[in-house]
């Protein structure tokens, strides 16, 4: 069947990372590349619909183009939570066909869903009914002992049915039993040239792939091969390297020189929040690492994690901070 895909294809987009991606990395994320899709930490299509939107769904406005990666098996339900994104302003759904969380499987969703691709369309055909927007996926090579090339292309082909916009794929199978969602990160062996099989093959669907990429010229290479490349814990880790993305990736002026010239740019955004009765840790948590390997960054980690915790910390504690790293 002949894809019909809705949206633009981004050459480079950042993983749904939980307890990461929240509103405010993102929003970092925005003075380092302004073209790079976001996504959101997975939330669950129930708590969408029936959950505190604002604090599930709110975003500044600078951070699109953003993705809802959404969490469910029931098609009319996620159909539910799209529409409600699309309302709020997303860019795009997307379903989780990936977290082997046992929290997670207990639901019935998430990687478990590769064993189901019947009901992933049936969801995905639902959620496209409802929105206007792009409707993806983000999977695995396979789980457990369904981890053949052919299992996952049949997955690919029967999703496909219901004309998926894009299938993100992890490049590592996930062990649904035995293994932590942090090792099924880890452990199990990266198999980038099945998802680029899986774009020769079929070569109508647009593919990104996605695991252990950590370097723009990685990125680059990889986009020889697929349509997208999905970076996650290297940019978490190592936010600074996205600094030349909008160049590299989209032919575009980056936002930003360096990350002293990033974090200014981000100055506003924490100002705001912190006048608004937040806590500077809320922000300074995700960018712990930022300086990694330059003379100062122990004494940079030290002093935000001693001094972002403490009542009415404002803007001098990070200054403070940065100011320990070496110009």
């Amino acid at each position: 069947m002949e894809a019909v895909h809705r949206g633009e294809i981004r050459a480079l987009s950042i993983a749904p990372m939980m307890e990461r991606t929240d509103r405010h990395f993102r929003a970092f994320l925005r003075c380092l590349t302004h073209q790079t899709l976001l996504y959101t930490e997975m939330v669950h299509g129930r708590a969408v619909v029936s959950g505190n939107r604002e604090k599930l769904l709110g975003f500044d406005s600078s951070e699109h183009p953003i993705a809802l990666q959404l969490g469910g098996e029931d098609p009319d339900l996620l159909a539910q939570a799209a529409k409600i994104a699309e309302d709020w302003g997303y860019d795009e759904v997307n379903l989780n066909v990936g977290c082997p969380s046992d929290r997670v499987q207990s639901g019935c969703f998430g990687a478990a869903l590769m064993a189901r691709p019947e009901r992933v369309a049936e969801a995905v055909a639902a959620m496209r009914q409802a929105v206007s927007i792009p409707v993806t996926v983000k999977h695995r090579i396979g789980i457990d002992d369904l981890d053949r090339y052919e299992d996952m292309l049949r997955f690919v082909d029967i999703v496909s049915g219901s004309h998926c916009d894009r299938f993100s794929v992890h490049a590592r199978k996930a062990w649904l039993s035995g293994l932590s969602p942090k090792e099924n990160r880890n452990i199990p062996p990266l198999r980038y040239e099945e998802v680029y099989r899986l774009k020769s093959e079929r070569p109508e669907q647009v593919v990104e792939i996605n695991g252990g990429i950590k370097t723009l010229d990685q990125v680059e290479a990889h986009l020889q091969r697929v349509d997208a490349v999905m970076v996650g814990r290297g940019a978490y880790d190592n936010p600074g390297f996205l600094l030349d993305a909008d160049r590299r990736c989209f032919g575009l002026e980056n936002p930003s020189r360096d990350l002293r010239e990033a974090l200014q740019a981000y100055r506003p955004y924490i100002a705001k929040h912190v006048a608004q009765g937040g806590r500077l840790h809320d922000i300074t948590r995700h960018l712990m690492g930022l300086f990694a390997g330059q003379p100062g960054a122990r004494r940079y980690r030290r002093y935000l994690g001693q001094e972002a915790v403490r009542p009415g910390a404002g803007l001098e504690v990070l200054d403070t901070a940065v100011g320990f790293i070496a110009a």
